[in-house]
């Protein structure tokens, strides 16, 4: 993979220029990405930017996110070939960071769980995930250094543990989803891809001009970490629970305060809370494409329209009410002894075929809270698929999610 913050140090020290860091990747993607699959469409033509802290860095964009110079075809040929006539707000950040945007990265259509043709980098027989299932495989296979995506149930750290990058999900609204398209706007979440978690922070801390988020230029402390199985959500597979188990005991070895945390039962009660609250957006954000084009949705998301067409608006107001008290909860009494949680990334390694993306059944209550979150790489099963873990830290501690998942990634490197 390539390491932005290595790609930066070596243009700062005249190793490179930016110049030559995208002519590197497009390069890579002329290479491989025929049979990966991860890029909608490619900007051939794409220039470094004359400035700004991430200029030279190839950014790949989720091709749900809107780009006033490149199609915007949400994976679906309801939107073929449809060019917005502005930049999402997302874009514009990256510009003024001095990125340049190489490419949209293949989406689910319309972001649901219709799979795309995206291959996993480790394995092309095996899902990379989604419904961020290119910006993951882009990172993943080394083609880019940077990766946008977004997340209504776990659609940036199921993918990133599939295909063994780092990953942040920040706290809602962090970055702005204006320009996205929206599938549960209460919900939905840009989140960014790279290979570590430093490489996360950076980006994120050059986007958002928080540079109390980087974690590469300062000393981190041992966090006191809570390990949350989520009984809630059901058994994970044996590859998640070995991962989760060996993560645990690489951060006590390495320091850390490590103790079991069980969830609040309004938090679980959250977790079903998330299903109905989301398909009750969905019917609405996407009234047009169900109403118009029906027929060209994919079969997993017009059954899911056809059924939310039916759900009460008590039942939306409900889970709302239940996801409140739930934030509450997780602020007043799980946070209240601990500093991040501990918990799985996705049931385990990414599945064997191409038919499905995989389970967020570990990621749906913490978009739904809003918590910051980021997989952190570096455990494999005995077949070298990557299994990811999960740091969550309270709403607005992206920092501090990031610095302990920071702790957790040196721990796994370092363990014998």
């Amino acid at each position: 993979m390539l390491s932005l913050l290595d790609l930066l140090r070596s243009i700062e020290a005249g190793e490179t220029t930016p110049e030559a860091a995208l002519r590197q990747a497009h390069q890579a993607i002329a290479a491989r990405d025929d049979e990966l699959q991860a890029f909608a469409y490619v900007d051939g033509s794409a220039q470094a930017a004359a400035s700004g802290p991430l200029r030279g860095v190839a950014v790949g964009l989720k091709d749900i996110i809107d780009t006033a110079d490149m199609p915007t075809q949400m994976g679906t040929p309801i939107y073929a070939g449809w060019r917005p006539r502005a930049d999402a707000a997302i874009v514009s950040l990256l510009h003024r960071a001095g990125a340049t945007v190489i490419g949209k990265t293949a989406t689910t259509p319309l972001v649901y769980l219709d799979p795309t043709v995206t291959r996993n980098p480790r394995n092309p027989a095996h899902t990379p995930g989604g419904s961020s299932s290119g910006s993951a495989a882009a990172v993943g296979a080394g083609l880019i250094p940077l990766a946008v995506g977004t997340q209504t149930g776990g659609s940036v750290i199921r993918p990133a543990s599939f295909c063994g990058v780092a990953a942040v999900k920040p706290s809602f609204r962090l970055l702005p989803t204006v320009g996205v398209k929206p599938f549960a706007w209460t919900l939905d979440t840009l989140g960014l891809f790279a290979a570590t978690v430093a490489d996360v922070a950076c980006a994120l801390a050059a986007v958002t001009g928080r540079e109390a988020l980087r974690i590469d230029r300062r000393t981190i402390a041992a966090p006191r970490i809570g390990v949350m199985t989520q009984d809630f959500a059901g058994e994970p597979d044996p590859d998640g629970a070995t991962a989760l188990e060996a993560a645990a005991r690489a951060a006590e070895r390495a320091g850390a305060v490590v103790r079991p945390v069980r969830p609040s039962p309004t938090l679980a009660e959250a977790f079903h809370a998330h299903g109905p609250l989301q398909n009750y957006e969905a019917r609405q954000a996407l009234a047009w494409e169900y109403d118009s084009h029906r027929a060209l949705l994919g079969p997993l998301l017009r059954q899911l329209l056809d059924e939310a067409q039916t759900i009460p608006a008590e039942a939306y107001d409900d889970a709302r009410g239940v996801a409140h008290r739930a934030r509450l909860a997780l602020k007043e009494e799980t946070f209240r002894d601990v500093d991040v949680l501990l918990t799985h990334a996705a049931p385990g390694a990414a599945p064997e075929g191409l038919g499905g993306t995989g389970d967020s059944r570990f990621n749906r209550v913490w978009t739904l809270m809003g918590t910051p979150c980021v997989n952190v790489p570096g455990l494999e099963t005995e077949g070298g698929l990557p299994v990811g873990v999960q740091i969550i830290a309270s709403f607005g501690g992206d920092a501090q999610a990031l610095a302990a998942a920071a702790f957790v990634e040196d721990a796994l490197r370092r363990r014998p």
